[in-house]
């Protein structure tokens, strides 16, 4: 068994590629520097993990290791846009240096590209074109819950865990079981690596809220603050309205509002006052605890198990 960084490393070199043609290069360019200013690679590796937890990597799982990377980032595209975002890892967004219209089409690109790849797959592609059709509408669903939000003054917490299985975790455990499958797992195994990857992905963005808040620029890559600014209903937010004090509640509302130059400071210390902070780490948790659950029911040897926890363990405790 590899580890994460080990199949990381050969995923890079197999990926780093320029994956469109050159002209135009209006077009295609934009499309390759989302791939080219990098990424965790996660989502993909993720792929090799899973057909590697039951089998030796297959050459299909290359193949669609590498649609999932060209899915994910033609998602990143299009969500920069709508969050009106700048950067993405610490870089211009492909909109902010080749303005929305251009994005929107190297995007488009990038899913076509993606199909592509999945086309390559030597062996049966029925099942594997049905998980991930399904979990490209469900990211979009996810997508458009996620905006709705932003309109609406109440969100429920258990509303919010549903838009982020469907716009983060479903990726994630998608790439897991489709791994899985390439590499002959049984139904009721990749039924428990699907789970494992769906709570994993909730505790991952219950991660990537805390840090969007108290993360350190340098380390997050993106700016910290920016899902205060866009008034977005992440966990943090959504537990402040509903357990802050009165008081603190009005003033969060009013911020959202009327937008203050000192918004972000001001939302960021009610929720260290309201305990925000400490609750959202007790959340994480909860979600890892069930996600090693599934991991611990698949029916293989718990030392093939050992990079997938190590994986686990990386996702909640980054600093970016």
């Amino acid at each position: 068994m590899q580890s994460f960084e080990q199949l990381l490393k050969q995923f890079e070199e197999y990926f780093n590629k320029r994956h469109f043609p050159h002209e135009p290069a209006s077009l295609y360019d934009a499309a390759q520097h989302i791939l080219s200013i990098g990424g965790k690679r996660v989502r993909p590796v993720a792929v090799l993990m899973g057909n590697e937890l039951f089998d030796d990597i297959k050459p299909d799982a290359w193949q669609v290791a590498t649609a999932i990377e060209l899915f994910h980032n033609f998602s990143l595209i299009h969500d920069d846009i709508m969050d009106e975002a700048p950067l993405r890892r610490g870089k211009q967004t492909v909109h902010a240096i080749h303005g929305v219209n251009t994005a929107i089409l190297a995007g488009d690109v990038a899913l076509t590209m993606s199909y592509d790849y999945l086309g390559r797959v030597e062996g049966d592609v029925k099942p594997i074109l049905g998980l991930f059709n399904k979990t490209a509408l469900e990211v979009s669903e996810g997508q458009q819950m996620d905006m709705d939000f932003e309109k609406r003054e109440t969100v429920h917490l258990d509303e919010y865990v549903r838009m982020i299985e469907l716009k983060t975790s479903v990726l994630l455990a998608a790439s897991l079981k489709l791994g899985a499958m390439i590499g002959g797992a049984s139904v009721g195994n990749t039924d428990h690596i699907y789970q494992f990857g769906r709570n994993l992905g909730i505790a991952f963005q219950v991660q990537d809220d805390y840090l969007d808040c108290f993360g350190d620029p340098a380390k997050f890559g993106k700016q910290v603050g920016g899902d205060i600014k866009a008034n977005k209903k992440t966990f943090l937010m959504i537990h402040a309205l509903e357990t802050a004090s009165a008081a603190q509640q009005q003033q969060l509302k009013e911020l959202m509002q009327n937008n203050p130059a000192d918004k972000v400071e001001q939302v960021v210390a009610i929720f260290k006052s309201a305990g925000v902070d400490e609750w959202a780490m007790q959340l994480k948790n909860q979600y890892l605890e069930k996600a090693m659950q599934h991991l611990e029911d698949i029916a293989v040897l718990n030392k093939r198990k050992e990079p997938l926890k190590q994986l686990a363990q990386f996702l909640v405790q980054r600093e970016y």
